[in-house]
């Protein structure tokens, strides 16, 4: 059964995040939310400066994006606790933004209904954080909800 995954930020981080996980079938992206359009979100994500002509097919109908088959929901909601992730079945929320680096920030996805957060900076008042191969054993499920 795959992790149901949301992307709040698809700037460049959260472009790479999703570039390196879609191949892995345990990982299903549902929804990005960004205030760009549909259209050039998906330009930027098969067309990357540094990375390249992503290999899959990328196509756009409406606000959604479609990637080797795959449909991700584009969403433009500034406040995170706004987001659908609930009605979305979201588990775990990227929060690639920059914006939201703090506990109480982060914990608005978690009340949106988001299980975890991942942060992708240096974040305050987190539960962990966590470096791979470092300290990754230290993660605990029960535990840890807002990670950096």
């Amino acid at each position: 059964m795959s992790i149901k995954v949301g992307i709040n930020g698809f700037g460049r981080i959260g472009r790479n995040v999703f570039r390196a996980a879609i191949s892995d079938r345990d990982i299903d992206f549902v929804a990005v939310n960004d205030i760009t359009d549909a259209q050039t979100l998906a330009h930027l994500l098969k067309y990357d400066s540094v990375h390249g002509i992503l290999k899959e097919d990328v196509e756009v109908s409406g606000e959604v994006i479609k990637v080797a088959g795959r449909e991700i929901k584009v969403l433009k909601i500034k406040d995170p606790a706004d987001l659908p992730w609930n009605e979305l079945g979201v588990e775990v929320v990227i929060e690639s933004t920059g914006l939201f680096r703090d506990r109480e920030s982060a914990t608005k996805h978690l009340s949106a209904g988001a299980r975890k957060v991942i942060i992708t900076a240096p974040a305050k008042g987190e539960d962990i954080t966590i470096v791979l191969g470092v300290n990754e054993k230290d993660y605990r499920d029960s535990e840890h909800h807002i990670i950096s």
